[in-house]
Formats: structure tokens, C-alpha cells, sequence
């Protein structure tokens, strides 16, 4: 579980200071007290600050659903972005689609703005519990629409690597965009799909299985 000690010249200082830091109430915290804290001799000499160590308490249910949302919420207004978030839990999964006029500016390039919410927003949600929710955030369909324009994408290169017979490399992408190559091609008996690279760099690579050349009806 991931903690955070602080330090304060009284305990109801160093209380505050957390709170700050989580941005969330005191009774959202586990708070363990390590040091009352001193005021030393004379006021100050040898004086001993106050410490308390803090967590989060464990999130779970319907709470883990409106902390996600109130959680996005409060990102957009620190980026000063106008809007909406609608929230909704499918089994494991929390949906967050985000309403208003400059939601789009959200998504990015290759939606890795949005990408980039997504992340954030999982680790505060799912840092200190074992009961993960994925956390999913779109805003104007834009999910819905990547995975369309993924799947023509594999097709269109799959069909050139039959006619070529030479492997076809896509630029880097992400886990989730890569599976989606990968699945859109899997039950294609001409082709084989691979991830290569490491990291950011890591790309999907499409090839002829062994035994299935150009395609030519000559």
C-alpha cells in the first residue's frame, strides 16, 4: 500500500499538509501518528517536529465509482477545461466520458492526451486496493471511432503484405491498440502478426505465414 509520511510543527498540521497532498478530507486517510513533536527548550531549542505517516483507505464498490469520477472531475477544472463526466461501472470496469465544449481538445494526438487522463486517474483510483477497477475515460465516442479506424488500418496493410509478400511494420502504439491489430487479423490464415521493440517504441509487425507467397493469379 503506498504511504506518504509528513511532518509538521503539531500533528493537526501535519493532518493538513496531507490532506493538501492527497486532495482529499481527513476521513478519506489512514493516518498513523510516528511523533507527537516537541517544542524544546525554551520554545525552540531541541525542538521536535510533529509526524504522522498517511494512506488511503481501501475504495471499493459504489465509493470507487463516484472517487474515480470526482477524481477526473477535479483534474479538468485544474486544467481549467469546462465539462462534464458521466460515470458508469460495467462489472471490473468504470466508464468516465467526458461532456462539453472543449472535450475534445482532451483527446490529442492519437488520443495519448486522453490516454495520458486514463492512466492518472487509474493509478489514484486503484493505489492502495486489491479490488481494481479498469478505468476507461472517453469523450466524443472517440474510443469507439480509434478502434474502427485501427481495424480498416490492419485490413488495408494485411492486404498488402498478400500482394507484396513483404513484411509491413505500423508505427509505435500502445498495448491496447496493438491487441487490436493483432485480433482484427488472428483468423487470417495468410498472415501472422508480431510486437517488436520495447516501451514506447513497441510496434506490431505484419508478415506472410510460411507457405503463403505474393498472391498472383498468373
Amino acid at each position: 500500500m503506498d504511504f506518504m509520511e509528513v511532518e509538521g510543527k503539531t500533528i493537526e498540521e501535519a493532518i493538513k499538509k496531507t490532506c493538501k497532498e492527497f486532495n482529499l478530507p481527513e476521513e478519506k486517510l489512514d493516518i498513523e501518528v510516528l511523533s507527537n513533536g516537541s517544542s524544546g527548550l525554551f520554545g525552540f531549542m531541541g525542538m521536535k517536529k510533529a509526524k504522522i505517516r498517511a494512506s488511503l483507505k481501501e475504495i471499493k464498490g459504489e465509493d470507487k465509482l463516484v472517487f474515480a469520477k470526482r477524481t477526473l472531475e477535479e483534474i479538468l477544472v485544474r486544467l481549467k477545461v469546462t465539462a462534464t463526466v458521466d460515470a458508469e461501472q460495467i462489472d471490473d470496469k468504470i466508464l468516465l466520458n467526458i461532456n462539453g465544449d472543449g472535450s475534445g481538445l482532451l483527446i490529442g494526438r492519437r488520443g495519448r492526451t486522453l490516454d495520458a487522463l486514463q492512466h492518472i486517474v487509474d493509478k489514484i483510483v486503484n493505489r492502495s486496493s486489491e479490488d481494481r477497477k479498469r478505468i476507461v475515460i472517453d469523450t466524443e465516442g472517440y474510443r469507439e471511432r480509434r478502434i474502427e479506424s485501427l481495424k480498416s488500418l490492419a485490413l488495408k496493410l494485411g492486404n498488402k503484405v498478400k500482394k507484396v509478400g513483404k513484411p509491413v511494420s505500423i508505427t509505435p502504439m500502445n498495448a491496447h491498440d496493438r491487441r487490436i491489430i493483432h485480433m482484427t487479423l488472428q483468423n487470417d490464415d495468410q498472415l501472422r502478426t508480431r510486437s517488436k521493440g520495447e516501451g514506447t517504441l513497441r510496434k506490431v509487425v505484419i508478415s506472410t505465414k510460411r507457405g503463403h507467397g505474393v498472391n498472383n493469379p498468373h
